[in-house]
């Protein structure tokens, strides 16, 4: 039997006494989409950061692969990040921005190879055409596009993405989607999600975990969205996800 992509087992993760995650079991097959979805303070990037091995936790484990994370080969993980550290006014390239995945530092110099590969993953993305552009000129979509290209250029075999819509308009946020679900479906890789969006993680994952701290519903969208999942996560009231399905969900 094929070894799940991900798997955590009683995870917890406190921070100075806080518990931002709390006894999280989960298995995530390999070639999965998963969307996690839950509050704000749910502990869902506190969940992606465990997975690249930026926080240890406080009890349980976590594995990607059969590994730990942070002992993963290399290529094994492309991550796309919520927050943008990068100064859009430095003066910098589409295409040396992709090849700091491959390097994990800033490229003075592009080989012949690189390149090669680089335009690869920016096709994938859709933004071949704008390899040289610079990246101060790109709306926030096309940015977007760009960071998936470099999360993509090493083939990973699992992405990690933070809330990677956030700041994009309505058809740069479909365009984004579009692309990813091509590219999940052409590769076979292992994609987990998250974002703040019930309908896109009910129309674009295969599976949903809802978080609050611990694991509040898990499975395909249809039950982990259901009604008393999502009421048991954000509360009675003030959150309108009655009708992602198109009628109220009471599984």
């Amino acid at each position: 039997m094929t070894a799940p992509a991900i798997k955590a087992s009683h995870l917890s993760v406190s921070f100075g006494g806080y518990d931002a995650l709390e006894d999280v079991t989960v298995e995530v097959a390999g070639g999965s989409f998963l969307a996690v979805v839950g509050p704000n303070g749910a502990g869902k990037s506190t969940f992606i950061r465990s997975l690249l091995g930026l926080v240890k936790p406080t009890s349980g484990r976590v594995e990607i692969h059969s590994h730990q994370p942070g002992k993963l080969p290399p290529g094994t993980v492309g991550y796309v990040p919520q927050v943008k550290t990068l100064d859009r006014r430095f003066p910098a390239l589409s295409i040396e921005l992709v090849l700091t995945g491959m390097r994990r530092r800033w490229p003075f110099r592009v080989r012949a190879s690189e390149r090669s590969e680089a335009m690869e993953a920016l096709e994938k993305v859709g933004m071949a055409h704008l390899a040289e552009a610079a990246l101060g000129k790109l709306s926030g979509g096309q940015l977007q596009r760009i960071y998936l290209a470099r999360s993509l250029v090493r083939k990973p075999r699992l992405i990690l993405l933070d809330e990677p819509a956030t700041g994009m308009d309505a058809p740069g946020e479909q365009d984004f989607y579009a692309v990813l679900d091509e590219w999940q479906e052409s590769s076979g890789a292992t994609i987990v999600m998250v974002t703040h969006d019930l309908e896109v993680a009910a129309h674009h994952a295969g599976e949903v975990l809802v978080l609050n701290r611990r694991v509040i519903g898990f499975g395909p969208p249809e039950t982990a969205l259901g009604e008393h999942h999502l009421s048991e996560a954000y509360g009675h009231g003030g959150h309108s996800h009655g009708k992602i399905f198109g009628a109220h969900n009471h599984d």
